[in-house]
């Protein structure tokens, strides 16, 4: 029997596209099926400056297919030595929509991030004068810190301080991956909302681990014990509109995935709406899915939800996704969850 349902087009408030060719190339899989996502800016030199953002914005609307109405909403790199002006500037002009703090080191190329949060406080104190939301890469990179108890060490010693220290600051936690992180949240009042992936929705540490490491699905904030899954999935599908959609989709091509010292991201750009279908549908939670796929995201960054929707075709034949994407510099693994996929957009 086939299932039918019509949502709101949803957006992707935390997409990585990279650049180039694998830009090229992954590009369309996100145009697809959203309307707008949140652009990381972790670039090879990164996104930086508001002319940086103009720039990366022009190659991003030139790579996409013909006839995309797709909408790339920018953000810039937080370094030691951004200046308030820029990022001001950039959020009265409308070019950036958001600025991403990435402690240095935390993840792909971070290395570039912020050394201490002391170091960016007058940045910070600008952007929540002219209300321009920060997003951050949640967790310490302190090296005595275990790698799987950075997020919930990174809200105590960090978030919430800087919160205290700030409160009119809109801040986005994105890529949350604990029950630590549920909580916080959910706790927190109407200036700090959470991103969850895809993947996390889906997979726990074991996924990983188990039988033989599995690197795509190795990525940073790493997948955490069971516990903090049920905890992600309870949130996704409440309905609390402080938690809605951040894929945090990452491509790598797949040898540097699969070497001595692979890379951290998951690709799940191209399957996306089918898992989420999927995950909400386990938990009886359907009529969640519109809410934190489509309408939470930019209630919180303040627009207007998006006036086109998508249909959810569920049939009992499953969906034959494409296990990679062809980039030019080599294929990307599509994320699999370890299970059929019976439901596709139209």
């Amino acid at each position: 029997m086939t299932q039918r349902m019509t949502i709101t087009r949803p957006d992707d408030w935390h997409l990585h596209l990279r650049d180039g060719a694998m830009l090229k190339a992954v590009l369309p899989e996100t145009a697809r099926d959203f309307a707008r996502a949140i652009i990381m800016p972790n670039l090879v030199p990164p996104v930086v400056t508001a002319v940086d953002a103009a720039a990366y914005r022009e190659r991003i609307l030139a790579a996409l297919p013909d006839g995309s109405d797709f909408k790339p909403l920018m953000t810039l790199y937080l370094t030691d030595d951004t200046d308030p002006a820029d990022v001001a500037a950039a959020h009265a002009d409308g070019l950036i929509t958001s600025v991403k703090l990435y402690p240095a080191g935390a993840t792909t190329n971070s290395s570039s991030g912020v050394t201490n949060i002391d170091k960016v406080m007058p940045v910070l104190e600008k952007m929540a004068a002219i209300g321009c939301p920060m997003n951050v890469h949640g967790e310490v990179t302190t090296p005595e810190v275990d790698i799987f108890d950075r997020e919930a060490v990174f809200i105590d010693t960090v978030l919430d301080p800087l919160r205290r220290r700030l409160p009119e600051l809109k801040v986005i936690s994105e890529h949350i991956t604990t029950k630590n992180g549920v909580d916080y949240v959910a706790s927190a009042g109407d200036n700090l909302a959470a991103t969850i992936t895809t993947h996390h929705l889906i997979i726990n540490r074991n996924h990983m681990l188990v039988g033989g490491i599995k690197p795509h699905y190795y990525c940073l904030p790493v997948a955490k014990r069971e516990e903090h899954r049920l905890a992600l999935r309870k949130a996704a599908t409440s309905g609390d509109k402080s938690f809605f959609l951040g894929t945090d989709s990452a491509p790598h091509i797949d040898p540097n995935k699969e070497s001595s010292c692979g890379c951290a991201g998951v690709f799940s750009a191209t399957n996306t709406m089918a898992c989420l279908a999927h995950v909400f549908e386990e938990e009886g939670a359907l009529d969640k899915l519109e809410g934190f796929a489509s309408l939470h995201g930019p209630a919180y960054y303040g627009l207007a939800p998006n006036e086109a929707k998508i249909e959810l075709v569920k049939s009992a034949i499953p969906v034959d996704y494409p296990a990679h994407i062809e980039t030019g510099e080599g294929p990307v693994t599509v994320f699999n969850p370890g299970y059929d996929l019976h439901w596709r957009v139209v």
